[in-house]
């Protein structure tokens, strides 16, 4: 457990032990076990641990744990304004929230989008829903990662700012509770994952720069 990232759920502990005093106070047990249970469901959301980065400028890792929903080839027109192939990863409330550098460099931008809060599963999720973009130039290419909140997600915390150099594998920011995280990738890359396929932010290799 890191510091930073527990930092973010500060309210939500702080309302569910509330929760948990108060149905002890009043003698109501299911509310105690409720609230032990909700801690435990937090603690496991919070978590961020270490992981080993595979090495190399051409290797791309993930940017968030998850599942990959989708690889597609897709015009990026916010940064890049070419096509690109999107990588799609979907989060669910069980996996680690924390957003990874897929690579090594510079951020060189940063934009956030209101938006609406569809189902991170939803197609339309990408066009419509609340995120925000990031561009990040590395040895070999430059890559787009969008945060994209889903129906229970609903904040995005960035940690990182334009002009910082990131490692591989850095923690920029987070999702809160469910969501989505996309990387755009030269259609040189070489993809070296499928639809359905489970990823481990920062540890799995998606993608291989040529």
């Amino acid at each position: 457990m890191r510091f930073q990232t527990l930092f973010e759920g500060r309210w939500i502990f702080a309302v569910v032990i509330a929760l948990g005093v108060s149905g002890g106070l009043l003698g109501w047990l299911w509310l105690v076990v409720l609230a032990a249970l909700l801690v435990l469901f937090c603690i496991n959301f919070f978590r961020d641990p270490d992981r080993p980065i595979p090495p190399g400028d051409d290797v791309v890792v993930a940017a968030a744990d998850g599942v990959v929903a989708d690889i597609i080839e897709i015009e990026e027109t916010e940064v890049l304004k070419t096509r690109c192939l999107r990588v799609g990863i979907f989060l669910s409330v069980f996996d680690v929230h924390v957003n990874k550098a897929p690579i090594a460099g510079k951020v060189t931008y940063r934009q956030h989008h209101p938006g609406i809060y569809l189902d991170a599963r939803n197609p339309e999720c990408s066009i419509k829903n609340e995120a925000l973009t990031w561009a990040i130039e590395g040895a070999k290419a430059t890559l787009v990662i969008r945060q994209i909140t889903g129906a229970i997600a609903r904040r995005i915390v960035p940690w990182s700012q334009v002009g910082d150099n990131v490692e591989k594998g850095f923690r920029f920011g987070m999702i809160r509770f469910g969501s989505r995280t996309e990387v755009y990738l030269p259609l040189t890359a070489t993809v070296e994952v499928k639809v359905g396929d489970r990823v481990a932010g920062a540890q799995s290799i998606i993608a291989r720069l040529n």
